[in-house]
């Protein structure tokens, strides 16, 4: 028997396989490129440092704002905490 008669092992599957697997194969290499393109330009939409720029140091007013909006301290720290940061 010649091995051309029958196809291989696969019974003929194995171009078909093939073709899936190219196809596969571009779609991960298309995928990879537009992650790595994500990933080294700035966002438009989002606010926060771009590439090569240093992230905005928080203001103590804006920290202690935070913390009392996460409920770290109550109306009345928050109040002289102000305070003591307004003088």
């Amino acid at each position: 028997m010649n091995m051309m008669d029958h196809w291989g092992e696969f019974g003929g599957w194995g171009m078909g396989f093939g073709f899936l697997f190219m196809i596969l194969f571009w779609v991960l290499v298309v995928a990879g490129v537009v992650a790595l393109v994500r990933w080294l330009l700035p966002s438009r939409g989002m606010p926060g440092p771009g590439v090569g720029e240093r992230p905005r140091d928080k203001t103590p007013l804006e920290i202690v704002q935070e913390r009392y909006a996460r409920g770290e301290i109550d109306r009345e720290e928050y109040e002289q905490k102000k305070r003591d940061l307004e003088k």
